[in-house]
């Protein structure tokens, strides 16, 4: 994707290498990692990261700063979905919720269908933010290989906002 994709408070535009390092501080953050399972990466890993097939990454950008990473992946058997998340000092503007409603249309529009994210039950901000940008609960479920605790499974519903 080589054009910037507007919302009404966020820009999107494709994550590059050199984002690489931006993205491997923003990971060192506590206030970041534990949203993603404490993960933290050194550059040669991001960097791997940022290649994968399945996965399209993105920065987020409000008033021309870079204030969060988004990434759209394809899974096995046709599923699809989303990861966000914002650095702590972007969090509460809207950002979230506009640069993911932003995407899932867009993604929708091009023929990704069934769209879902799976936010910890435990992060009832992240619910709720997803919640604002379009994507509706389908069900609770346990931790398994891909979480560490009970999550829930929400779809994308285009052009309910």
């Amino acid at each position: 994707m080589a054009e910037r994709i507007r919302g009404r408070l966020t820009e999107i535009r494709a994550a590059t290498d050199a984002d690489a390092e931006l993205l491997v501080r923003w990971h060192d953050d506590p206030e970041v990692a534990r949203y993603w399972d404490g993960a933290t990466f050194t550059v040669d890993e991001m960097l791997s990261r940022l290649g994968r097939k399945h996965v399209d990454a993105f920065v987020v950008e409000a008033r021309g700063a870079p204030v969060g990473y988004l990434q759209a992946w394809r899974g096995e058997g046709g599923g699809c979905g989303l990861d966000m998340f914002l650095i702590p000092s972007a969090r509460g503007r809207g950002y979230g919720p506009d640069a993911a409603r932003t995407l899932a249309q867009h993604l929708s529009d091009h023929g990704w269908k069934g769209l879902i994210v799976d936010p910890y039950l435990w992060n009832e901000r992240a619910i709720n933010a997803w919640r604002r940008a379009g994507f509706e609960p389908v069900e609770e479920r346990p931790a398994d290989d891909e979480h560490t605790a009970a999550w829930l499974l929400m779809e994308f519903r285009a052009g309910l906002n």
